[in-house]
Parts: structure tokens; sequence; C-alpha cells
């Protein structure tokens, strides 16, 4: 199932993550001491002659970040309150790496270490009820629902009696929710997968704290937040909403205060309101946000949905085998409003561009139509060097236009000749027939990267592709080749769905047996390592073959087996 692959992978896609935007994603987070910094000072702080932590080391608070990622809470934390000591820990290698190499890390102040607070004992690390305070910043959202309790009974154990736990993570109804539920990447009940791999839940008040109570804690404050963005030149007004919360550890689970008392004083619990006048949320008290409470970090919410790193250009520059692409693409300003998938670069695309700029011979001398190519067309522009004719269609006329921009911008005349750009709606029998007005004989190759995403779109999908793929009898049987991660459609259902439509998977990658039973041809079985020796040769492709989410699914028509 789709969620056991992303649950067993979660690390590999957190590492793929941090390959590529290192730290220079998330935002560093200096509203810290605006919002927690009452937490983080002690009575001796003010008292500048004790300040010295060599001297005062028993005085120092002891902080815990969980899920520190590439350091953007733990730098502000240590810059802000220079009294401290940080434990830093994240399941993602690549990240704590990130951590380390920080100009401002020293072993004094900053102890990171690589854990999966699912599974490793914090303990073995951090000395037990050691701690003073622990930090969670958009992380207890990427945890299962299930092993979310794991993180909380895991953090106890290092956590002082009576110490703190400070949180801000997503809250329901966000837009980033909205985005995802659309594009049906629903996992379960408020938790969603994004377009890389990676996971977010979204939580409501009652969620969290009930979460929070049935594992020891008692929540002293709770907010939702809402923000308004508006997009002016388009009209449209966007709700973000995100919830920052402190609990305390107690002992005694079953006399854990509620929300609404706390030994007579009033636990808060309000919704703060930014630059708005039309949300309408579930208010139980009002407050008035902190100075400055707009300057938050919601660059990984604008950015999550459509898996583009945070500070996106409108042109980006791409370098492959023989490339250099000046790709234009969706402006900073839009990328959060835009329901269009076909606007922004997927690494599916990279990939697959690679793929094709080291191995030609895939394309050299051939016919090929590009299904979905978006506003990029990196996967056509390289096609279009060594094929004999390439078709890119998208359905989006926004992509669509683009692309044409994209296309005479980047290649030159002689290659402009042999590439052609199309309206195709997957299924539409108007669109199919002006494509095959340039190829009446069909096309030898079919690419489709990150195609997949949508379970509706399977069946349209390979209905076109089989009334566009080549029916000839002669020479090296037609491809249809898939690149995409996979979301809310299984490799199972892809399959099923091919065969039914006349295609067989003679070859996958990462391998798995699925392709076995596709067919029984002996010729089938020889081309079994067809993808594998695509990223056999020193290049991009063999240096990103290991880390990546991606799969390459290569189907050929059944007719062709027998």
């Amino acid at each position: 199932m789709p969620q056991e692959k992303y649950e067993n992978n979660a690390r590999k896609y957190w590492d793929v993550f941090y390959k590529r935007h290192e730290n220079k994603f998330f935002k560093d987070r200096h509203y810290l001491d605006r919002e927690w910094g009452l937490y983080f000072t002690s009575p001796q702080d003010n008292d500048e002659s004790k300040l010295d932590t060599g001297r005062n080391s028993d005085k120092r608070k002891v902080v815990l970040e969980v899920g520190c990622g590439a350091g953007n809470t733990v730098f502000p934390v240590i810059a802000t309150f220079p009294n401290v000591f940080v434990h830093a820990c994240d399941f993602s290698q690549r990240a704590i790496g990130l951590v380390k190499a920080h100009k401002e890390y020293q072993d004094n102040q900053v102890n990171a270490f690589v854990c999966d607070a699912t599974t490793d004992d914090l303990s073995d690390n951090i000395l037990p009820s050691s701690v003073d305070i622990v930090t969670m910043i958009f992380t207890l959202s990427a945890v299962s629902p299930e092993k979310m309790p794991l993180v909380l009974s895991n953090i106890r154990k290092v956590l002082k009696p009576n110490g703190i736990l400070l949180l801000r993570d997503y809250a329901v109804g966000d837009l980033a929710q909205e985005r995802l539920r659309s594009k049906d990447q629903k996992i379960s009940e408020n938790f969603y997968v994004r377009g890389d791999g990676t996971r977010a839940f979204y939580f409501s008040e009652h969620s969290l704290k009930n979460l929070f109570e049935e594992n020891g804690f008692c929540p002293k404050d709770m907010s939702i937040y809402c923000k308004q963005l508006e997009n002016r030149s388009r009209e449209i007004v966007m709700n973000r909403r995100w919830i920052q919360a402190v609990f305390s550890y107690v002992d005694n689970v079953g006399s854990s205060p509620s929300l609404t008392s706390n030994g007579g004083e009033e636990v808060k619990s309000h919704v703060q309101i930014m630059n708005s006048s039309v949300l309408k949320p579930d208010i139980r008290t009002l407050k008035k946000p902190a100075d400055g409470a707009t300057d938050i970090d919601m660059s990984y919410c604008l950015a999550e949905m459509f898996g583009i790193p945070h500070g996106y250009d409108a042109c980006t520059e791409i370098t492959l085998s023989g490339f250099d692409f000046k790709i234009k693409g969706l402006s900073r300003e839009h990328q959060h409003t835009c329901k269009s998938t076909g606007l922004m670069l997927w690494e599916s695309a990279h990939l697959m561009s690679s793929v094709i700029s080291e191995n030609p011979t895939i394309v050299a001398g051939k016919r090929i139509l590009e299904l979905g190519c978006g506003s990029g067309g990196i996967c056509s522009m390289v096609a279009a060097k060594f094929a004999d004719l390439v078709v890119a269609t998208d359905g989006d006329s926004e992509s669509l236009n683009l692309l044409h921009q994209n296309i005479n911008s980047n290649l030159e005349p002689s290659i402009l000749d042999k590439l052609h750009c199309l309206k195709l709606e997957w299924g539409n029998v108007d669109d199919i027939n002006a494509v095959k007005e340039l190829s009446p004989e069909g096309f030898d190759v079919i690419i489709g990267t990150d195609v997949t995403y949508v379970s509706d779109a399977i069946l349209p999908l390979f209905e076109t592709a089989g009334a566009l793929i080549s029916t000839r009898v002669w020479g090296p049987p037609p491809a249809f080749i898939l690149c995409h991660v996979f979301r809310r459609v299984d490799e199972a259902s892809i399959i099923s769905t091919a065969s039914s439509l006349g295609f067989g998977l003679v070859d996958n990658w990462p391998f798995t047996d699925s392709s076995s039973n596709s067919s029984n041809s002996s010729d089938v079985g020889s081309r079994r390592g067809t993808i594998a020796s695509w990223f056999s040769q020193e290049g991009s492709c063999k240096r990103n073959s290991h880390i990546t989410a991606l799969t390459v699914m290569y189907f050929e028509t059944l007719n062709k087996f027998t």
C-alpha cells in the first residue's frame, strides 16, 4: 500500500529533501524570543556576571529540539539565549550533517545526533530527566498519527518533571491541506503526502489536546493562528492556519488539568487572527497578536504542496549532460495560489531529462510523445536534439503558453523544427486526432513524468497512450515510460490498468518483482535491466540513483509479446 511505502521510506524522503535544499529552504525562526522568551530565561540570566557558561554550567537551561532539520530553530535559540545548551536530533543523517557544518556549531553548546524519535531511545544520548524545554516546530505533523504517542513517551524520559514542551504545527483548514485534498493525496484523516514523499498531519485543538493529555502532558496555552494572504492580481484570498501550544509534563496523567482550568487558573486557548476580518473560526477567547506576529515561518506551508523550494525564482537554471536551460516557471507570488501543477518543475522531469541526456539511444531517430509535460518541457527539449520528431503535450492552456516561451528561448532553430507543442486532454478524441496528424503511424516512445498522482487519471492516461503508440510489428517494441513518486495510486493499480488496456510492465526501477507476471515472453525477459543500464555510467543519473524517491516504469504493448 502507498502509506506503507511512505512510512517505510520516510527517512529516505527527508534525506532527499535535505540533499536537494540543504539549509536554504526554511527560514530561521527568530520569532521564538517573542513568542516563548520567558521559558528560556531564568532569574539569574538577568545578572550579567552569571552569563559565563563555563562558571555557571549548572544554571544553564537545557533544550531539546526534536526534528531539528538544518538547525533553523537551534541557532536562533543559542544566538538569543547564549546561556542554554541544546540537544538537537533528527532522523535524517543529512540534516544532522548540515547542523554540524553550521559556522555557529560548537560542541560545548550543541549536541546534534541522529535519532528516530518513534523507535530510538532519546535517553541513549541525553541524561534522563535532564531537559528543561523541548521544542517541536512543524515536526510532529511529519509523524504517522499512530506513532505520535511513541514520540511523546520518548520525550518524557528525558524531560524534567514540570518541564515545558513548545509546539508549533499545521492546523486543520489550512490552505495547504485543501490543496493536498484536491489532489487526492490523503493518506488518512487529516494526514496527507506531499509531492516529494514527505507527509503532513493537520491538527485541531481537540485532537492535539487529547493527544498530549493522554500521554502525560498538561496544556498551558493553545492558539489557532489565522492569516490571510492576498494575491491582488488574481483577486484571491488564501487562508493560512497553524496551531501553537505550550505543554508541561506532569507525572500523574489521570490528574492532568484540563485546558479550561489549572488549579483555579484559566489556561489560555484562543484563535489569533492576523490581517483578516473574513475568517470565522471557532473562538473561545480572542487575543490580539503580539507585535510583529505576522512575521511567521510559512515558507514550507506555501511550497509544500508544489514540491518546489522556498525562494523559487521566475527563472531556474538547469544543467544536464550537454544542456544548459533557463526555465521560466511559476513566480514566487503565485506559487501558493495556482491550482495547476504544470507550472512548476518536478523532480521526476529533472531525473528523466538527465536519463535521456546521458542515454540518447532511448530517443535517437525515433518519434517521441510526452504526456503532461507541463511548462518546463525539459524532457521534450532534450529528446528533440536526438529524435526525429517530438510532440510535447499538456491539458492546461496556461502551462502550454509558458512551455512555448521556454522552448523558444532555449532551443536553436534546427531543433525547434523537430519539436511541436499541442494541447492534449487525455481521453479527448479531438485532441488525440490532432496529435495523430503529426505522426499517423504513432509514436515509438511515450514519456510521462509525475502524471500518475490522481487515481481517476490512470485509465484515460493509458487509453490515450494506447491510441497514440506505434502499432508497427517490426523493429524495437514501442515503449511507454513513466517516472514518478507513488502517491495515492499504488504500483499494482497502475499495472492492472495498463494490462487491461494492452500494456505490460517489462522493467522497473528500483527493481521489484511486479513485472515478472506481466508476460511469459523470453523476449521480455531479455529486456529486464534496461532501466538499470541507464544508471550504469558516471553522471548525474548514477549519482542520484541511490537516493531518489522516484520510480521508473517501462511498459510495452502486449501484442508485441505474442
